[in-house]
């Protein structure tokens, strides 16, 4: 299942970043060209963007220290956005002979938004897991948190099978594949208008 495979690779790349736990580690990411090199990229991307929203919320953060997070974070929102705009080109080539059926329906988001979602709940995943353990926390802490991570496990299967479901229907003609370029306005300079005032 396409799923399994997204699953392990975030579980990798989530393990991989926290050998070091830091934010500047450089990726070395264990794949080739292909979908697995993606989604190992992707994830990687994700861990560190979680890592750097954790660095950003300390109430005595310097503000210029602050602002530099802020510019690195709007880097990895569009590196983010480019990849899973990749990813669905991939399932756009997969599926590029497949003609519809004359019924077919568009589902509310591509596959690649869909294993977005999986990726971040992978990493709410790991870090509930170390919060439910967590040696200095209450004993009511970590029973919330194992209570919240059980519903996260829950979620994980629940978005799996309904990704599983989506990539059977497209590859049989029940639906169809329509990517919208997501059109960010705010990095493009033409388009921002704090960006082209200035100008």
């Amino acid at each position: 299942m396409f799923t399994e495979l997204c699953n392990n690779i975030f579980n990798q790349s989530i393990n991989d970043y926290h050998k070091t736990d830091n934010v500047d580690t450089p990726i070395q990411n264990p794949y080739e060209q292909s979908i697995e090199y993606y989604l190992y990229l992707k994830n990687w991307i994700d861990t560190v963007q979680w890592h750097f929203e954790d660095i950003i919320r300390d109430p005595n953060i310097d503000p210029v220290e602050a602002v530099k997070f802020k510019r690195r974070i709007d880097k990895s929102n569009q590196d983010r956005t480019d990849l899973v705009e990749l990813i669905d080109s991939y399932f756009l080539d997969k599926y590029k002979d497949v003609k519809p059926l004359a019924d077919a329906t568009i589902n509310t988001e591509s596959p690649a938004w869909a294993i977005d979602r999986l990726s971040i709940l992978a990493l709410k995943i790991y870090h509930m897991r170390q919060e439910a353990v967590r040696p200095d926390a209450s004993a009511e802490h970590k029973a919330a948190c194992e209570k919240k991570l059980n519903v996260l496990l829950e979620q994980q299967k629940d978005l799996s099978t309904a990704i599983e479901r989506l990539l059977n229907d497209i590859e049989a003609g029940r639906k169809y594949m329509k990517v919208y370029k997501q059109m960010k306005m705010y990095n493009d300079p033409a388009l921002n208008p704090v960006l082209y005032e200035k100008k």
